[in-house]
């Protein structure tokens, strides 16, 4: 139910619009954090440097950024929703537009003393229904105008038609909240819905007091509204002001008359032992994930995290992780604070802990807060052991997401190799990381770790080549991903990943040097036999490239040591002079080479011409054919009469049975690799490459 629940539109659209505005988040968290930085000395600098400017810069970037929190927030979601919704018809900013009116309609824009408060975190509600309801109504009706344009724009051209698809779409939309809108303001007497959501939770605390359940309730409600994306803080500022903010005043008037200050839960109780790295005591959180969480991508989140929420700014960690819609994460959530909450206010009751005197920035970091507020150690101590509760509370629930997570993960994984196989030839020509769907991102996350994985997680396997007469005479490097939750991955994806992230030259260029390195092992293993390493045909012949190998063979000569590279590639090499003398360099440092997947057609042939490959590697087809097609058995055939004339070696691959190897020795070809003799092997592993022939 949960899983289902994760993957509506509704709750996939809300998180993508709020991790797509993390960078506006990390900026204005910044300049919130400079601005408000709880030194005095510091204070003083950037309020006095050239009469304030660098404090009028900070505030400037913080407005543009929080203090139209809702309005990124809106646009974002609504973007997210259309590219869900993938109809490439209606991904046309028509959806964005229709958001942005709706969301200034119901936030109250029309009004005279309409200000910046309402387009900030207090409208994070607004946005969500904008974002989500006008997009989800512009995308109805412009579907249905798409359908129907005959009946707005008989004999119009196409460029009006496709203004007026968009137009009347979007005035519907604002038609329709505008319709909502004053129905709200008439039947509720408020001057708009923004208002109204205010009023309504306001109403809640009417008549309640000063006591342990009015701020236990506070706590409660105000987490609440944060897990379903309303800023709970901002929401319920009014009840704050109100029963909470005039209790410090009232705790220093009694201090200075020379009594004992009564008052325990003021703004200042919440900010320093409730609200500790933000809401849902969000510092705990992020040391939960810190010391406990092993899903890498959580752990990097937190280190980005780390700093803004040392200030109590949360933002990064409730949108990242994200705790917005997230089930897992709501008990927590509402427990750890409310946990902090009872503790703090039985420590300050029963005089454990100082009454609170001080008035202290909300910005200011954990440990320094508490003995502010307090005057006393007591008041760190007292935050210190929430903060142990609050960890101890989370990391359950932390272990049951990275569980989740770690399974989605194999899930989506395993469908992804299921379609790249089921498409290996359609894809060769698409980028998966173009791809708007789950796939895509999938892409886009494999590509941003194989950028980091080069040097711990590629690995190479062997697979052993055979004589007919059981000889072992070569070994093929074969390129292997092992991946720390997927296992080796499927090796075609991660070339194709490669090459659509500009790592393939980097990968070769890994790949030879493993190999080289391993050579040793290799021959250990194998005995001395030829090692193949593949290398593409747009790689081997580039100048960085060539200088690479050139530089390789300086410190450690090729010649003697029965080196190959395999060329493979599906596109024909231009068989220029600059790239004759690319090809003819490689030979003279002492490298063979090898043609891969050799057919009969033009590109293969082009590759003989010139008398520059030692070793001929039958096309795959060709061989898994060779029992049920009678042109495959021809064109084999005809390749090994070819060969044997230009004296160079042929070699079959995907050799599996003892029937395939017999009929590959019929016509010719002696030499084998395949499953009939060994799969690729990790070379730590004990050898299974016997053949059959030789038990």
């Amino acid at each position: 139910m949960i899983r289902r629940m994760e993957q509506t539109v509704i709750v996939r659209s809300i998180r993508g619009g709020l991790v797509s505005m993390i960078p506006v988040l990390i900026i204005g968290a910044f300049a919130l954090i400079l601005q408000t930085f709880p030194v005095d000395a510091y204070q003083a600098f950037i309020t006095g440097f050239a009469d304030g400017f660098l404090l009028d810069l900070l505030k400037t970037v913080y407005s543009a950024t929080f203090g139209v929190l809702s309005v990124y927030m809106t646009f974002l979601i609504s973007r997210s929703y259309m590219k869900l919704m993938a109809d490439p018809e209606t991904v046309n900013g028509g959806a964005q537009a229709s958001s942005m009116l709706a969301f200034f309609i119901l936030a109250g824009a029309y009004l005279p003393d309409f200000g910046p408060d309402r387009l900030g975190p207090k409208s994070m509600f607004l946005a969500i229904i904008t974002g989500l309801g006008a997009s989800a109504l512009y995308h109805g009706l412009h579907r249905y105008f798409r359908h129907h344009r005959r009946l707005f724009s008989r004999g119009a051209d196409r460029e009006f038609n496709r203004m007026l698809s968009t137009m009347m779409p979007i005035a519907l939309v604002a038609v329709s909240f505008g319709l909502f809108n004053v129905v709200i303001t008439r039947l509720f007497n408020v001057d708009s819905f923004h208002e109204l959501l205010a009023a309504a939770f306001n109403a809640l605390f009417a008549g309640a007091g000063q006591g342990f359940f009015t701020g236990f309730f506070f706590v409660l409600l105000s987490s609440l509204l944060w897990f379903f994306g309303i800023h709970g803080s901002d929401t319920l500022e009014g009840v704050m002001q109100t029963y909470f903010v005039p209790g410090l005043a009232e705790n220093q008037a009694a201090a200075a008359a020379g009594s004992a200050p009564a008052v325990i839960v003021t703004k200042e109780f919440f900010d320093c032992f409730v609200l500790m790295g933000g809401c849902g005591a969000t510092i705990c959180l992020l040391i939960t994930i810190l010391l406990f969480s092993r899903n890498r991508a959580r752990r990097g989140l937190g280190f980005t995290a780390a700093f803004p929420m040392l200030f109590n700014i949360n933002e990064l960690m409730v949108f990242g992780l994200p705790i917005i819609f997230n089930p897992i994460m709501l008990v927590p959530f509402l427990t750890v604070p409310l946990a902090c909450y009872s503790i703090a206010y039985f420590a300050i009751s029963s005089g454990l802990v100082p009454m609170i005197t001080n008035s202290v920035e909300w910005t200011t970091p954990i440990l320094l807060g508490g003995y502010r507020a307090t005057g006393s150690i007591a008041g760190s101590l007292l935050q210190l052991t929430n903060v142990i509760v609050g960890v101890l509370i989370y990391i359950p629930f932390v272990r049951i997401l990275d569980s989740r997570t770690a399974d989605e993960a194999k899930q989506t994984y395993s469908a992804f190799v299921d379609y790249f196989k089921k498409n290996e030839q359609e894809l060769s020509g698409e980028r998966l990381t173009d791809r708007p769907d789950i796939y895509g991102d999938f892409a886009k996350g494999l590509c941003a770790e194989l950028r980091h994985s080069l040097e711990k997680q590629i690995v190479l396997f062997y697979q052993p080549q055979y004589h007919y007469d059981g000889r072992c005479v070569g070994v093929e490097a074969l390129l292997r991903w092992n991946h720390p939750e997927y296992g080796i991955l499927y090796p075609p994806i991660v070339v194709k990943l490669a090459e659509e992230s500009g790592l393939l030259p980097d990968l070769e260029e890994a790949i030879l040097t493993r190999a080289m390195e391993e050579r040793p092992r290799v021959i250990k293993r194998f005995g001395d036999v030829k090692l193949s390493v593949n290398v593409t045909g747009t790689t081997v012949i580039t100048p960085r490239f060539l200088d690479f190998v050139r530089e390789m063979n300086r410190r450690d000569p090729f010649a003697g040591k029965n080196v190959c590279l395999e060329v493979t590639e599906q596109a024909a090499i231009s068989f220029n002079e600059e790239t004759l003398k690319a090809l003819q360099e490689l030979r003279a440092m002492g490298l063979a080479l090898a043609i891969d997947d050799f057919s009969m057609g033009q590109t293969s042939l082009n590759y003989l011409k010139n008398n520059l490959f030692d070793i001929i590697k039958l096309d795959g087809s060709l061989v898994k054919g060779l029992s049920t097609t009678q042109n495959c058995r021809e064109i084999i055939l005809s390749i090994t009469h070819l060969a044997a004339s230009l004296h160079l070696t042929v070699l079959a691959e995907f050799v599996e049975t003892e029937k395939e190897r017999e009929e590959l020795h019929e016509i010719g070809c002696d030499c084998y690799q395949g499953y009939l003799y060994s799969p690729a092997v990790p070379l730590e592993k004990p050898d299974p490459s016997v053949s059959k022939t030789d038990k």
